[in-house]
């Protein structure tokens, strides 16, 4: 994976042929799906537009210190993999601002709360 970080066309490439096909498979599960909500985790979701296909947007985040920690506690990440990671994607305070919802990720009662007033707003919402 060294080679991918250090050549950005071969990661392009790669998405190029990636992106589609995850594309394809989630329209195929939400095709199939009878669910009344469906929750799907797309972490370039605004990086690859795919924000256009979808009815509402809850985005998960913490603060920068605190997520630092949580990706850098990951087995074999390195402060320079996390910068990678970082400079790949939107800024948190756009995506935030871009959401139709917020989940703080701080502790899991306040997460877990915040999950389920979310559910309920969009079952009110489609009800």
């Amino acid at each position: 994976k060294d080679w991918i970080a250090a050549d950005p066309a071969a990661l392009a490439a790669i998405e190029a042929l990636v992106h589609p096909l995850v594309a394809q498979d989630r329209a195929q599960a939400l095709a199939a799906s009878t669910a009344r909500i469906m929750v799907l985790d797309i972490p370039l979701l605004f990086e690859t537009g795919a924000e256009t296909d979808m009815d509402a947007i809850a985005v998960v985040s913490a603060p920068p210190e605190v997520q630092r920690q949580r990706v850098l506690a990951r087995p074999g990440m390195t402060e320079a993999q996390f910068e990678l990671i970082l400079s790949r994607q939107m800024p948190d305070a756009e995506k935030r601002a871009r959401a139709d919802y917020v989940i703080e990720t701080l502790d899991l009662a306040t997460a877990r709360a915040q999950v389920r007033a979310v559910i309920a707003d969009l079952e009110a919402r489609h009800a």
